[in-house]
């Protein structure tokens, strides 16, 4: 089964938290696909990866780019897999029907929204009744990621 963590969102919005944990999954030599829940939000993050990072920018594309066999990061609405990847991001309380294709999936949500935070643990029970390994990562004041109980 596919293991799903869960990012507790508390101290710094999406688009300074996710290219951190990019990093690490392009460290590891692997990639990740970030399935968002609009083109609106796509556009935006498309934008962000370019000036943020140790390098600068994160190397990324959507659809609009194309070539998605050549993309590390794919940025999608859809519930796809084109660039091969073992991660899965889920942001805006998006899900995928695909889980199990990945090796890891990390739903990221506004822990200053109590919807986002119902939401969540809508999808922590239901991921759970599936027998997926869940854990739950809280955000530091510092921005770093502790694993919570």
């Amino acid at each position: 089964m596919t293991e799903i963590g869960f990012y507790h969102l508390t101290t710094s919005p999406l688009e300074r938290a996710l290219p951190r944990l990019l990093e690490k999954v392009l460290e590891a030599h692997k990639r990740a696909v970030i399935m968002c829940g609009s083109e609106d939000r796509l556009n935006f993050l498309n934008g962000a990866l370019w000036t943020v990072g140790k390098a600068s920018f994160l190397p990324h594309g959507s659809a609009k780019e194309g070539f998605p066999e050549d993309q590390p990061i794919w940025l999608t609405t859809q519930d796809e897999n084109p660039n091969r990847a073992q991660f899965l991001f889920l942001i805006d309380g998006i899900e995928s029907p695909s889980l199990s294709t990945y090796e890891r999936c990390l739903d990221l949500f506004d822990g200053n929204d109590e919807e986002a935070i119902a939401h969540a643990r809508v999808r922590w029970k239901s991921y759970k009744d599936l027998g997926h390994n869940v854990t739950y990562w809280k955000q530091t004041e510092s921005g770093a990621w502790e694993k919570g109980s």
